[in-house]
C-alpha cells in the first residue's frame, strides 16, 4: 500500500494565487492579445485580389487565435514563460499597430 504525503512547505495561499494568475492570463489577457493580434495581422497579411483578404482572414481566424492562446496559457507548465509569450505577442503586434498609426498621420 502506498501513501502520499502533502507538501506543507509552501504557503497556504500560493496555489490559490497561481490559479488566479493563470486565470487572468488565460481569460482577459488572452482575449485582449487575440484582439491585438487580429488588428496587427491586417497590417502584414497580403491584400489579395479583392483587396480585403488582409482584413477578412484575421476576423475569421479570431476564434482560432483566441483558442490557441487560451489553451497555451492553461497548459504551459511554467506560468512566467506563458506570461512572457503572451506579453511578447502583445508588444510586437501593438508596436506594429502604433507604427502604422504614426505613419498614417504623417
Amino acid at each position: 500500500m502506498t501513501t502520499t504525503t502533502v507538501d506543507t512547505s509552501t504557503a497556504p495561499g500560493k496555489p490559490r494565487l497561481r490559479a488566479w494568475m493563470r486565470g487572468v492570463l488565460a481569460g482577459p489577457l488572452a482575449f485582449i492579445a487575440s484582439w491585438i493580434l487580429m488588428a496587427g495581422a491586417a497590417l502584414y497579411l497580403p491584400k489579395g485580389a479583392a483587396g480585403i483578404d488582409n482584413m477578412v482572414f484575421p476576423v475569421v481566424l479570431f476564434p482560432l487565435i483566441w483558442a490557441l492562446l487560451f489553451l497555451y496559457s492553461l497548459l504551459d507548465r511554467r506560468l512566467l514563460r506563458a506570461y512572457g509569450v503572451v506579453m511578447l505577442l502583445l508588444a510586437v503586434h501593438g508596436g506594429l499597430i502604433a507604427r502604422h498609426l504614426a505613419g498614417a498621420g504623417a
